[in-house]
């Protein structure tokens, strides 16, 4: 099937998803080789069915159907005046389709229902293709982080601000 006639179909994560075991594999496959380039390896290799459950009663979380088959999500925590946005992943197949602005999207609208001034995230020091399209979705660097036991830079945080 070409590209532009692919079906893509956002739908709100709940607890009661029945397809966390799939959720965890799109996650994991997402994140696979990052652990082979970032230090200290991402926490996606640490999720489980049942954190991501947890997860999906906690925050607002938005999976991606590319053609009925689980092809991206994002979880979304509520900071009081803005989200924070975490694991946005995108299968390894469907890359390059615009999945990852599609759930940017999805939570803009969300944090706009909730007049929230912003959106932040983290993005890891070394994947410079990352930290690239969020600067192309809008997002800025507004500070940098380092995980605890390092005495580096590990992380930038990035900010879409709205208007």
């Amino acid at each position: 099937m070409s590209e532009q006639n692919r079906s893509f179909q956002v739908f709100t994560i709940t607890p009661d998803y029945d397809g966390f075991d799939t959720l965890l594999l799109l996650i994991q496959d997402a994140f696979a080789t990052l652990d082979r380039v970032i230090d200290p390896p991402s926490s996606a290799g640490r999720l489980t069915t049942e954190i991501l459950h947890y997860k999906a009663f906690k925050e607002t979380a938005y999976g991606v159907l590319c053609d009925g088959e689980l092809a991206g999500c994002v979880f979304l925590a509520d900071k009081g005046d803005h989200l924070y946005l975490g694991k946005l992943a995108v299968g390894k197949k469907f890359r390059g389709l615009g999945l990852a602005h599609l759930l940017v999207e999805q939570a803009e609208k969300l944090a706009r229902q909730r007049a929230m001034s912003h959106i932040d995230l983290q993005v890891r020091i070394e994947l410079k293709d990352n930290q690239r399209l969020f600067t192309r979705l809008g997002f800025e660097v507004v500070g940098e982080t380092m995980h605890p036991g390092f005495d580096r830079v590990t992380s930038l945080t990035m900010r879409k601000t709205l208007v």
